[in-house]
This record gives structure tokens, sequence and C-alpha cells, in this order.
């Protein structure tokens, strides 16, 4: 059996403002302060002589390949991504950017979440990828309006209590 894998289906290519600005900080970041620390470490590690037995010079061509990856893949997104800028006309259906509240009808229980772009998700926060099974099943809703979603767990239904874009701008 190969270890060949398909690739993945692209990500939707469109991110907040805030987010955006945070990809292009990290990119900042790593190719003008963290690059040039590990190639300086990589470098003195590499002149301490057997390099096959030099767990330093190993840890940092490890981590320069890391930092590598890291910047190529954001030097490829950042142009490629679109910036969604301001809300919708219509402020009581679910878009992009939207803070949204939905109750789980099977136990009642209610949820918060804020629709984002895929390179800028954060569970502590509540922050969902627009390409994820709910926020694609809450997208274009209205406000009081019910849905179904085919999470982990099974089907759920969910009834849509509050669509913010406010909160948002904050």
């Amino acid at each position: 059996m190969s270890r060949w894998r398909p690739p993945s289906p692209g990500s939707t290519a469109i991110i907040t403002r805030a987010g955006f600005e945070k990809l292009k900080t990290e990119l900042d970041h790593l190719w003008h302060t963290l690059r040039p620390e590990v190639v300086k470490a990589l470098a003195a590690a590499a002149a301490e002589g057997d390099r096959s037995e030099n767990a330093e010079y190993t840890y940092r061509k490890k981590q320069l390949g890391e930092i590598d990856r890291r910047v190529r893949y954001l030097s490829k997104r950042i142009p490629a991504l679109k910036v969604a800028e301001g809300a919708p006309a219509d402020r009581e259906a679910v878009f992009f950017g939207a803070v949204i509240a939905l109750e789980n009808l099977a136990n009642g229980e209610e949820v918060r979440y804020r629709i984002v772009g895929p390179d800028e998700t954060d569970a502590k926060l509540g922050w969902i990828s627009i390409d994820s099974p709910l926020a694609r099943a809450a997208l274009k809703k209205r406000l009081d309006d019910e849905f179904e979603a085919e999470l982990p767990g099974g089907h759920t239904r969910f009834l849509v209590v509050e669509v913010d874009y406010e909160a948002c701008a904050k």
C-alpha cells in the first residue's frame, strides 16, 4: 500500500481584516526575527564539529525546516486571500463574519460562534471556519430559522437565536 494521499480540497480564501493583519505579522516575525536567530544558532551548532551526534544541530535543522514550511505556506496563502470588510446589507441573515447564537433543539443548550476564514479559526474563542459543516448549514439562514447540520455526533437541529455583526467590529 502506498503512502500517497489525494490532496485535500482547497479551503475558502476569505478572511477578516484582523485575521489578515495577524497572518502578515506572523510572516514578518518568522522571516525577519525568528529565522535569523535559528540560522545563527544552527551555524554555531554546526561549528561544534561532528553533526551526527550533535543534538543542538539536529534540533535547529528541524526547527528551520518548520519555519521555512510555514513561511512558504504564508507566502502563497496571503496573496490568495480576499479580505471581507463590513457587514452585509441584510443583518438578520447569517453570512461570513457573523456572530451567531444557536439553540440546540434536542437539549435546549445555547451556543455562540463567529464564522471566520479557515486560517483564523480558534475553538477557545468559538470561531469556526466558514468551511465547517455547521457554518455551511447556517449560511443564509435568518433570525428564528431552524436548520439541520451533520455534526460528528450525528444530525442536530438548531434554531438561529441571534445574528450580530456589531460584535465583529470590536
